[in-house]
């Protein structure tokens, strides 16, 4: 690599990092969720291309980063407070990690495409939560402190 790409890849990474430790200092628990969800959907569409482009080790990367991220979902969850909400979150986010760690192992773009929809499903639901219901002690909004 050129020593003037290597210098942007550094810059470009670092520029990344501080983004996104700004964002999350910044964030309140109902954005940190979304920060969550829009990265696991990130790296899945990545990997998605990586895979169509037969980078194996790229896709296998980015959906290790994205099954770890899902699990950070799964941990957030407040499963004595939330109720049945976060019981079948909790059994969602357990289904999507299984599903991405078979999709890297199968190469199958079909699972990588169904986790996507439901990540999607759940993200939109969580936009659409009031701000009172966004509060750490809100019942609905099971995400432990």
């Amino acid at each position: 690599m050129p020593p003037a790409a290597a210098q942007y890849r550094a810059a470009s990474s670092a520029y990344n990092s501080v983004a996104a430790h700004g964002g999350v200092a910044a964030a309140d628990p109902h954005k940190l969720i979304l920060m969550l969800m829009d990265g696991a959907l990130e790296r899945i569409a990545l990997a998605r291309g990586r895979l169509e482009h037969k980078e194996l080790g790229e896709k296998n990367r980015l959906l290790s980063a994205a099954v770890s991220i899902v699990d950070e979902l799964k941990n957030s969850l407040d499963l004595k407070g939330g109720g049945v909400i976060a019981a079948n979150l909790d059994d969602l986010y357990d289904y999507m990690s299984r599903q991405l760690i078979s999709a890297n192992l199968q190469n199958k773009v079909e699972t990588l495409d169904e986790v996507t929809h439901l990540l999607r499903e759940i993200r939109s639901a969580w936009v659409l939560l009031p701000p009172e219901a966004r509060t750490p002690r809100a019942p609905a909004i099971a995400v432990k402190e």
